[in-house]
């Protein structure tokens, strides 16, 4: 079996590794701090399980996210950005810029058929990047 070979190019390997909406999504979140499965699937709504798992374990393979698995009953199980993950601070900041800068001048039959989007992508309305907003809260 042919092995994937990472790109060259720092765009394309950022884009290999958060390909589609859940992935920055899920990023966004651990960006609060350590967050335990359960409340990252509550924190988006219309994730599956398993999306979630699936890009957890992405993250986890390629160094962004740690999991730390607890003895207990029931069992727990958190995860948490790494140096590398936490590198994505200034990333999604910057996105949040850009994208408060884009005029909100949408028509009404738009406008609600945007709100429905973000409400399927799990968009928060507590946004992390938001004024006040704590940088380690959990």
């Amino acid at each position: 079996m042919e092995q994937k070979k990472t790109p060259c190019c720092g765009v394309a390997r950022f884009l290999t590794l958060l390909d589609g909406p859940w992935a920055t999504l899920i990023v966004r979140e651990l960006l609060r701090g350590p967050q335990r499965f359960t409340l990252l699937r509550e924190a988006l709504p219309g994730i599956s399980a398993h999306t979630l798992t699936h890009r957890l374990k992405g993250f986890e393979r390629h160094g962004l996210v740690t999991r730390t698995a607890y003895a207990e009953t029931p069992p727990r199980v958190v995860y948490e950005l790494t140096p590398l993950g936490e590198g994505l601070r200034d990333v999604l900041e910057a996105m949040r810029r850009w994208g408060d800068a884009v005029p909100e001048e949408a028509p009404a039959e738009e406008a609600g058929r945007d709100a429905a989007d973000a409400a399927e992508l799990g968009t928060s309305p507590q946004c992390p990047f938001s004024k006040g907003a704590s940088r380690r809260s959990i």
